[in-house]
């Protein structure tokens, strides 16, 4: 049996970093929670993803934008690094499948 993590976003882009070799993209997801009074909170979270692949890199490069809609899913892979003597982890969320559903002006 095979193990993995995986994750799935649908959200609007934010910003677009990219990077000679990899391309880095926050994406905004909205969660709706019950605050006071049983009214429900719009609760608003930042994913910054990134993408290896050279072809997907140029699909975001010619498609995507600012603003537009996107379904980004991919793996988990956890990592460390150290600086000034402390060590600090992270999570990678690596996308595998990139796709534009709506562009901002639509």
């Amino acid at each position: 049996m095979i193990n993995f993590a995986k994750f799935e976003i649908i959200g609007r882009i934010g910003e677009i970093d990219a990077k000679p070799k990899v391309t880095n993209i926050s994406v905004c997801a909205n969660y709706r929670r019950r605050g006071e009074g049983d009214q429900w909170i719009e609760d608003s979270y930042w994913n910054r993803v990134v993408i290896f692949s050279d072809g997907q890199r140029k699909y975001i490069d010619e498609k995507a934008q600012v603003g537009d809609l996107v379904r980004i899913a991919g793996r988990l892979r956890d990592t460390s690094y150290e600086r000034d003597g402390t060590t600090h982890y992270t999570t990678d969320r690596i996308v595998e499948e990139f796709g534009v559903l709506a562009t901002k002006a639509a």
